[in-house]
């Protein structure tokens, strides 16, 4: 099970940090993402982190303002929202993928298995 915590509403420029705690799961043994949804729009793919934690991809639009970390110990996902937008408003979901490789992230939403509930982030201008 998947609890992403953590948004709310901000001002443009604005910092966020959502978590995500995972409990039932063997937590160092998933790759991990974040998604979006805006409204009116698909589910998009924001980030994803390795299992190790040493590798890590995001989406153009937040490359050098979002980042991703684990926290393997504490069985939580993080994601750093700097230098927040107006476009970045959406439902943030938090995802874990079973099976991959120790450096493998995943960018593709169907080869994830488990979802948190969803954190709703609102970027004012």
């Amino acid at each position: 099970q998947l609890q992403a915590s953590g948004g709310g509403l901000v001002q443009a420029g604005d910092s966020l940090r959502l978590s995500c705690a995972a409990s039932g799961i063997t937590f160092s043994a998933y790759v991990l993402g974040w998604f979006r949804r805006a409204p009116g729009k698909e589910r998009e793919f924001v980030a994803t982190i390795s299992r190790s934690g040493d590798r890590t991809d995001y989406t153009d639009s937040v490359k050098g303002r979002f980042t991703i970390s684990r926290d393997n110990a504490k069985n939580t996902l993080y994601l750093q929202m700097n230098s927040l937008k107006p476009e970045d408003t959406a439902a943030y979901y938090c995802a874990a993928k079973f099976g991959a490789g120790y450096w493998t992230t995943s960018r593709s939403l169907g080869e994830y298995n488990y979802w948190g509930q969803g954190t709703q982030v609102t970027v004012s201008s």
